[in-house]
């Protein structure tokens, strides 16, 4: 196996693996501190990604489509909460989830009336279309080292938010112990606001970012949410260091088992039988991995209740 070619297959793991990070931070902490189980969070990563491209289209800068996306999607998260998800968290989780999925089809037909059911174009940057030699005689595409460098730097700011200020001693004192946090004055409504906003904004970043590498369409994040609770048990319900392990775990066996499986495979399979089986043990692969780690820590790696 060349080195260049595992040298990619590590930095595309880790790109996905970021991108999942963004999805499964916010989606963790509303687990964990509010105990609502929020199956729409996909659609405002969906949502974000419309946003983008069509912000785009009219600012004709990808950054600002991004910064405006951002916003947007952040202000229709805090919207939800306080029209809908509000209504939720006395509820059980049977309830939680039967709106929230009611939520996803409500979210969908609206995108389906605003920007018809054909995908949109969303394209990288001009400026980071093309490769850049990361070491002699191995390109990377630009685009996605990017990600990388957004997806590190997100990582910090929630790690600064969540570790160094009071907001984040609330969601803290939140996701280890809810009524206790409430009893000692924690303002748990306007906390769980900022939450969902904050969320809302994280998976607009991810729908920016990946919108270019996969497609802006219908339905598109319901598959990735669930690689997101994936990586959220894997991690621990509520812990944001659980979630960013668990999501580069997660990207990265993800990224090597579609890319080296299939060349495993086809030294004793023939080679349709190897392109085909290989993607399929892949995915496989991922729920393996959150089998194992659910036998030896069945709280998750890092979960933020002990």
């Amino acid at each position: 196996m060349p080195p260049s070619l595992f040298i990619e297959q590590v930095l595309n793991g880790f790109q996905f693996g970021l991108m999942l990070f963004l999805l499964a931070a916010g989606l963790t902490l509303v687990l964990g501190i509010m105990d609502t189980i929020n199956l729409a969070h996909g659609s405002l990563y969906m949502i974000g990604a419309y946003l983008t491209a069509t912000l785009v289209g009219v600012t004709g800068s990808f950054w600002l489509a991004v910064l405006g996306a951002v916003l947007g999607t952040a202000l229709i998260g805090m919207l939800l909460e306080l029209s809908v998800l509000r209504q939720l968290y006395r509820r059980d989780h049977l309830s939680q989830v039967l709106a929230t999925f009611a939520l996803i089809l409500i979210i969908n037909e609206v995108v389906r009336m605003i920007w018809g059911s054909q995908p949109l174009l969303l394209s990288a940057p001009e400026a980071l279309s093309g490769p850049v030699e990361i070491l002699p005689g191995l390109y990377y595409p630009a685009f996605r080292l990017v990600i990388i460098g957004v997806g590190l730097l997100v990582a910090l700011l929630l790690f600064w938010l969540v570790n160094r200020t009071r907001v984040g001693m609330w969601l803290r004192a939140g996701a280890s112990n809810r009524e206790m946090a409430q009893a000692m004055g924690v303002p748990i409504k306007p906390l769980f606001t900022l939450l969902f906003g904050v969320g809302a904004g994280l998976c607009a970043i991810a729908g920016a970012f990946l919108g270019p590498i996969l497609a802006v369409q219908i339905g598109m994040g319901e598959s990735i949410l669930i690689l997101a609770f994936v990586v959220i048990v894997i991690g621990g319900i509520g812990s944001i260091k659980g979630a960013l392990v668990g999501a580069l775990l997660v990207g990265l066996v993800d990224t090597a088992g579609r890319a080296f499986l299939p060349l495993l495979l086809s030294r004793v399979a023939p080679p349709e039988v190897a392109s085909n089986l290989g993607p399929a043990l892949a995915s496989i692969l991922i729920y393996l991995l959150m089998a194992v780690v659910l036998f030896f820590r069945p709280q998750g790696l890092f979960p933020a209740r002990t």
